[in-house]
């Protein structure tokens, strides 16, 4: 089964009570996600689409800090970035009245509005600033750079506090870029 297919298999399925597990720490485990979405166990990439779903169903952040998580036992692992990368994105409506849905790499598909805001993080190393979209309590996607452009083309400016901003709208909410005479003039 190619890998596309099987996530649409698995991501319409709900997802485990992970509010109701609080389960003893079992210690760290040789997983990490890469900042481009790749599952990499014990240093090879994990290649099974129903695999990396199934983990990314019982992934669970607390602080900084990202464990697996079963109704018995949690284990640590390593996220580079953010645990899952916007990979799709399609837009309904126009204007104030737009929507829109982002894809992830393990399946999920979220509208950006007040209970999944999109915010820009400037990267302390780099001083460029990434996307972010919060997908579920505390897990966010980073928004792959072409989306972004997309993002980018779809902004327009807003008054906001009496200063204009550009940004994008959706979910009935504003997300701003910041300043549109910063941004505008770059």
């Amino acid at each position: 089964m190619r890998y596309a297919a099987a996530l649409e298999e698995t991501a319409g399925r709900p997802l485990p009570p992970l509010h109701k597990w609080n389960p003893e720490f079992r210690g760290d485990i040789d997983l990490v996600i890469k900042s481009d979405g790749t599952w990499v166990y014990e240093g090879s990439p994990i290649r099974r689409a129903r695999l990396v779903r199934l983990f990314s169903t019982v992934l669970k952040r607390e602080g900084d800090n990202y464990y697996l998580v079963t109704p018995v036992e949690k284990l640590g692992l390593q996220v580079e970035d953010a645990p899952f990368v916007a990979v799709l994105m399609r837009r309904e409506g126009e204007g104030a009245a737009q929507s829109l849905f982002f894809k992830t790499n393990v399946g999920d598909e979220v509208v950006v509005g007040p209970e999944h805001p999109l915010q820009l993080v400037t990267d302390p190393e780099t001083g460029e600033q990434k996307p972010y979209i919060e997908v579920r309590e505390g897990l966010e996607a980073l928004v792959t750079r072409a989306l972004f452009y997309d993002l980018v083309a779809l902004g327009e400016t807003h008054h906001v506090d009496g200063e204009a901003q550009f940004g994008v709208w959706s979910g009935g909410r504003f997300f701003s870029f910041g300043p549109a005479a910063a941004i505008l003039n770059e």
